[in-house]
């Protein structure tokens, strides 16, 4: 394995992504942003509070540009956890082209780590949500992801484990749901009601949904195709002349 050349691929793939992703976003997620940040805007005139607008609007103006930053963020982290999966499990996945054994991968990630997760806890625009119960959100996310990400870990290891086993592999599908259906429930519920209107909302869902969906193929896609370009699993081999 050449790990250099396992690292650079790994990295790119996810920055590319990543921007791709922001870049995206920019357009079609951001406007959404800026109508719920008027509705937050118009619920604290209402309730007699102040509101700086040129503080607000500096603030808009860094965040929107640092969406590129955090796209490329994200990218480099998830471009990382493919490629360190990928050269573990790259012998298991089917197919025998790199590219399909790739977006394989990366369909498998985007449903543990971002369509389950979304199931139970989906994307909300920044009207929704008491800014004091962000800490529980983030925590409950994060540990109903990780649990979903370990569950296919495990189910996987099984599979490979009792592969000769007949049939053993249609089970892992159901293993999967019940797993999944198990932890959807004793999981609790986002503890802020939804005051936004639900158009707002409901469409605000459905971008993201589609943005990140779209990021983890464009992600396998590219890691596959650069995968299959430079074969970081070759090693050279040196003769003597």
């Amino acid at each position: 394995m050449n790990s250099y050349t396992f690292i650079f691929i790994s990295l790119l793939a996810g920055v590319i992504a990543g921007l791709i992703l922001a870049g995206v976003n920019y357009f079609v997620a951001e406007p959404y942003i800026d109508q719920a940040i008027g509705i937050e805007i118009e619920n604290s005139i209402a309730a007699g509070e102040t509101v700086d607008f040129n503080e607000l609007d500096t603030y808009r103006i860094w965040q929107k540009e640092g969406t590129f930053a955090a796209g490329a963020f994200l990218g480099i982290t998830y471009g990382a956890i493919l490629g360190i999966v990928y050269v573990i499990a790259r012998k298991y996945l089917p197919s025998s082209d790199d590219r399909r054994k790739a977006l394989i991968l990366a369909g498998l990630m985007c449903l543990a780590l971002y369509v389950v997760p979304f199931l139970k806890y989906p994307a909300n625009p920044p009207a929704v949500g008491d800014p004091e119960t962000i800490g529980l959100r983030d925590t409950l996310y994060t540990a109903y992801q990780l649990t979903s990400g370990l569950i296919v870990l495990g189910l996987s290891i099984l599979m490979i484990k009792f592969k000769t086993v007949n049939n053993f592999k249609y089970l892992v599908p159901v293993f999967y749901v019940g797993l999944v259906g198990f932890i959807y429930a004793i999981f609790p519920a986002n503890p802020d009601a939804i005051t936004a209107p639900m158009d707002l909302v409901n469409s605000f869902r459905m971008v993201t949904f589609s943005t990140m969906v779209m990021f983890y193929i464009v992600l396998g896609i590219i890691f596959g195709m650069m995968w299959r370009k430079y074969k970081p699993h070759e090693t050279t081999r040196i003769t003597a002349a």
